[in-house]
């Protein structure tokens, strides 16, 4: 997959090309955002990535760590994208804990609904109270 014009493309044209983002600007922004670092440390859009570099690369609720195995600058479909990286071991498992505990509501605040009236008179105390 890398050819001699591949060896020097940007960050987020492969972040595009590995099919992170759906577009190359979506994939600048996360890197502007601070939402990718390689090598441990913040990065700029037009930054040359090579093979071997790992990326911390955060999509929504995922924090994926990969590493690149293949240059390419362009987008292929998700089996040729995937082939791009190899994501660590570290990684899944996180992912994975981290999905069971979105689904089973372990890190939100669950609520029943609206509070009942006397609900509402307990927060309206406590919010009068502290203030």
């Amino acid at each position: 997959m890398s050819d001699k014009e591949d060896d020097k493309i940007r960050l987020d044209k492969w972040l595009w090309a590995a099919r992170f983002y759906k577009t190359r600007a979506l994939a600048k922004a996360a890197i502007e955002g601070g939402k990718v670092h390689c090598r441990g440390e913040r990065c700029k859009p037009g930054k040359e990535p090579r093979i071997g570099d790992e990326l911390l690369i955060r999509v929504g609720f995922d924090e994926r760590t990969v590493v690149i195995q293949a240059l390419c600058a362009v987008r292929r479909g998700a089996p040729e994208a995937q082939a791009l990286y190899s994501e660590t071991a570290e990684s899944i498992e996180r992912r994975e804990q981290a999905a069971v505990q979105r689904k089973t509501g372990a890190l939100g605040v669950q609520t029943d609904g609206r509070p009942s009236k006397k609900q509402r008179r307990q927060i309206h105390r406590f919010r009068d109270g502290q203030d």
